[in-house]
């Protein structure tokens, strides 16, 4: 991928080192007075706010971890700029997520976040959590390589806050308290598919706006859409396939959706809703 002295997005919250979400890490000063302030009847956080950048930004990053902070925010602002000219075009205005980078746990509006969950995008405050150790993961455990399959990564991300603002989003959260645990998986699977067609429509039109993309990058995001397919993350898991557990749908539909995207361009023709299983 073509990305190196291109624009990064401001858009972003660089917790890294900052462990829960409000105490840094060897930050053992902020540590004490923050306790001392929670005794008293205060919020800690306030504290932790008011403390120098240093105090809280104490840990040393490697130049490969810092490129790839670096990586990731151009990729944020790719898909700025194409979703502010796709709602535009249609006479709208696209509100930015926030992207929020931080190391092994955190605070989000939908509760605890950790690593282990891998990126997330939260509806409540439209913000995208991703450790950056996934991409790491992502190469070694999935043996995906290639930089844009960490750019499929956050694209689709970035599609389920698309749903946000159609409200989509909004429609699947009403629907959780009236339907049963296997139909609400079959709906969150068709609301996975979007966010990978969505994902998709987003290197079409980055590819004609800013021409990034380099031999082998939809094959690498393929590869990923693949490796984090329901059936195959289960066969790994569990060693069998439980169709009504899915929630993100089976690697060749991952695949498949994505792929539309990519060769229509069209997002009217990712209606996964009402497509046929």
């Amino acid at each position: 991928m073509r990305w190196t002295g291109r624009r990064e997005s401001s858009n972003v919250e660089d917790r890294r080192g900052i462990s829960g979400g409000g105490i840094a890490v060897g930050g053992i000063g902020a540590v004490i007075i923050a306790i001392i302030y929670f005794v008293l009847g205060g919020n800690p956080s306030e504290v932790l706010q008011q403390m120098p950048a240093t105090e809280q930004q104490s840990v040393t990053r490697s130049p490969e971890e810092e490129r790839l902070a670096s990586f990731t925010k151009v990729v944020l602002a790719e898909t700025e700029d194409v979703w502010d000219s796709l709602f535009n075009a249609k006479g709208g205005n696209y509100r930015k997520p926030t992207l929020v980078m931080f190391s092994r746990s955190t605070e989000s509006g939908c509760g605890f976040a950790s690593a282990i969950t891998g990126p997330f995008y939260c509806p409540p405050d439209e913000k995208i959590y991703i450790d950056l150790s996934f991409f790491d993961e992502l190469r070694e455990r999935f043996k995906v390589e290639g930089e844009f399959a960490m750019a499929y990564v956050i694209a689709h991300e970035v599609g389920h806050h698309i749903q946000k603002l159609t409200g989509v989003s909004d429609q699947m959260q009403q629907l959780r308290a009236q339907l049963s645990e296997k139909e609400y998986n079959r709906m969150s699977v068709k609301l996975e598919l979007q966010a990978d067609f969505y994902a998709g429509l987003w290197a079409h039109h980055a590819q004609k706006l800013s021409n990034i993309l380099e031999q082998g990058d939809i094959a690498s995001a393929l590869a990923a859409a693949n490796a984090i397919g329901d059936d195959r993350l289960q066969k790994m898991s569990r060693g069998e396939v439980v169709p009504d557990a899915f929630t993100h749908g089976t690697s060749a539909q991952r695949m498949y959706w994505f792929k539309k995207g990519f060769d229509t361009g069209d997002i009217n023709a990712g209606d996964t809703f009402s497509a046929k299983e």
